[in-house]
């Protein structure tokens, strides 16, 4: 099922990237930092430098994805995961 709008499509999917994969990065790296059980500074270093890959991860999903809806959907569904996670870890 093609689009009414290719740009639509595309415009969406680079908002999926950007936005949500920072929401993902940011919310993964929070349940991360709380749940490793090293010294405080540490864990937080090494969910951040997580983060990282994460976010680029969450920008190829955007795009590989087989359409804008489903790229929201790979990204949403793991974002309320990580949200989960963070708050019942903290």
């Amino acid at each position: 099922m093609r689009t009414a709008c290719p740009a639509c499509s595309i415009v969406s999917r680079i908002a999926a990237a950007v936005l949500g994969g920072y929401a993902l990065a940011t919310l993964a790296a929070m349940a991360l930092a709380a749940a490793l059980p090293t010294a405080r500074a540490d864990a937080v270093l090494a969910a951040m430098l997580c983060a990282f890959a994460i976010h680029a991860a969450a920008a190829l999903w955007a795009f590989a994805a087989r359409s804008a809806g489903r790229a929201w959907l790979g990204l949403l569904l793991p974002t309320a995961l990580a949200a989960v996670l963070a708050w019942l870890l903290n």
